[in-house]
């Protein structure tokens, strides 16, 4: 199988304190700790010459893409929230994104609708999905089943993703495992599975 890592949505809007959805009261609880060993995985996965593949949830000037079902009401539109081009849509510097890097917009939970994700990787004759990211519970989830869905072999990372609080990361995590959407591992396993005795060394690498 060919493996790809497909880092949800960590951006500064969701994982930075003085993020929009902290600011909308959203914060995300262990973001830190997911960002760094996310951080972790994406160092495994380059240094292994796996694809790594980020997705971005941002919104048009305008928001006309971001339809009805608004976060909170409005609160996220009403401060400019994920705007495309902003410093709150961006990825994280830890992760050490850069514009040439495979990277995906989405303006939807699912990371596959409405998206060239599926063609992406398929392209890059990808099988095997390792999945991070925030939001736990709803932008990871919906993009494991979606890959699920479209036969992909999934393994969530569970120590890079966060949710709204612990009990939200948890449920999120026992339903993808336990309804057999994806086997849970940690961003350690993959440094294991990718580069075997070398992970030890990437995983001490400052981001």
């Amino acid at each position: 199988m060919t493996g790809a890592l497909v880092v949800v949505d960590v951006q500064n809007g969701f994982c930075r304190p003085e993020g929009s959805v902290p600011r909308i009261g959203m914060g995300l609880a262990g973001a830190e700790a997911a960002v760094g060993n996310a951080a972790v995985a994406v160092r495994a996965a380059r240094e292994a010459g796996t694809p790594v593949v980020f997705t971005r949830h941002l919104y048009r000037p305008g928001r006309a893409d971001e339809g009805p079902n608004l976060y909170r009401g409005g609160e996220l539109a009403g401060i400019d929230g994920l705007l495309a081009g902003t410093w709150d849509a961006e990825v994280v510097d830890d992760l050490g994104w850069t514009p040439a890097d495979l990277t995906v917009d989405k303006c939807r939970f699912d990371a596959f609708l409405w998206t060239s994700l599926d063609p992406l990787l398929r392209g890059l004759g990808v099988d095997q999905l390792y999945v991070c990211g925030v939001v736990t519970n709803i932008c990871v989830e919906s993009t494991v089943r979606a890959a699920y869905m479209r036969d992909y072999r999934v393994t969530l990372l569970a120590d890079a993703c966060a949710a709204q609080t612990p009990r939200l990361h948890e449920a999120g995590v026992e339903v993808m495992g336990e309804c057999g959407f994806a086997t849970i591992a940690s961003a350690a396993d993959l440094g294991s599975a990718l580069l075997g005795d070398r992970a030890v060394d990437v995983a001490a690498v400052p981001a």
